[in-house]
């Protein structure tokens, strides 16, 4: 089976979905570029088209409304896009994080390329920490991301990582993702998002104020059911038999109930911090998936984030 990753490169110690190549600390963006397989740019083409005629095949004719984009290594297609998209090149992605490791003190964890070229990414740790009770450290991370197919905007976005067992959370607030988008038909400008980060990475005090009161909420009797089944089956859900996927509940309930990463923890044990990191960690751990690249990307571009957000949601709602 072919796999969405084609090349990832890691700093420190091996991330959550154990791939890609370690590299020593401290690294320059030209190293990260080279081995994370993003030292290439993407090239763009009128789509063209041959007509044809009564003796045969006339020359070839450009459609300017469309172009192909492609690998300038490979030269194998991307996409088809509109003429009006707006590529980001994965180098661009990297430098992004250029000054941002050099004065702001950001330290480069991993970057790679997904679905051959269509995707790709880089994570940075922020330096922000946090230590709820029973010495349960989350620390804060940067994940910039962009695709040049569609199917994701450029997006920057302030995430958490529980250290214990390695679950990644978007940070939100309000109900919504404090990430920025940039939609492929506006012009990239880094500078801009950077002014707009300043204002979603200082809502990391606010966040894990929220987190630190998940933590001393406790729950009881079918309180942790009625989180699962509401997370898993939405607002309807009442019962196991409205949950299609029958294996999922079964499992986060067993992660909750002591078989998940730091389940024994004073913050997790019997809490609604507890009840959201079930979630987090059969997201990005557990749910069944082709392979650990599919659930790479589910985990923080797909269905599994989706999923993570909804059981954030559904556990802020306990402690309002």
């Amino acid at each position: 089976m072919a796999h969405l990753i084609e090349h990832m490169a890691y700093a420190g110690d091996t991330p959550w979905h154990l791939l890609g190549t370690q590299l020593p600390s401290n690294q320059p963006i030209e190293v990260w570029a080279q081995k994370a397989g993003m030292d290439w740019t993407i090239r763009e083409t009128p789509v063209r088209y041959m007509s044809e005629a009564a003796g045969g095949f006339e020359a070839l004719k450009a459609f300017e409304e469309q172009k192909v984009l492609y690998r300038s290594d490979t030269r194998a297609a991307l996409s088809v896009v509109s003429s009006r998209y707006q590529v980001v090149q994965p180098r661009a992605v990297l430098e992004f994080f250029r000054d941002l490791t050099v004065i702001s003190g950001y330290e480069m964890e991993t970057a790679g390329v997904l679905k051959a070229g269509r995707k790709f990414w880089a994570l940075a740790r922020t330096g922000k920490e946090t230590v709820l009770r029973g010495n349960d450290l989350v620390t804060g991370y940067l994940l910039f991301a962009t695709s040049c197919d569609g199917t994701l905007a450029t997006t920057v976005t302030p995430t958490t990582v529980r250290v214990v067992c390695n679950n990644t959370l978007a940070i939100a607030l309000s109900g919504a993702s404090n990430a920025i988008r940039v939609p492929h038909n506006t012009s990239f400008d880094a500078d801009a998002i950077k002014r707009q980060l300043g204002i979603a990475v200082s809502q990391w005090d606010a966040f894990m104020h929220r987190m630190k009161a998940l933590s001393e909420r406790k729950v009881k009797g079918k309180a942790p059911q009625d989180y699962f089944l509401q997370v898993l089956g939405g607002p309807q859900a009442t019962h196991a038999v409205d949950i299609p996927q029958a294996r999922a509940l079964k499992k986060v309930q067993a992660l909750y109930e002591g078989q998940g990463r730091g389940a024994e923890l004073a913050s997790a044990k019997g809490t609604v911090w507890g009840l959201l990191n079930a979630m987090t960690e059969f997201v990005d751990h557990e749910r069944r998936a082709r392979n650990r690249e599919y659930r790479l990307d589910s985990a923080w571009f797909g269905q599994g984030a989706a999923l993570k957000q909804r059981a954030l949601d559904q556990a802020l709602l306990l402690t309002a």
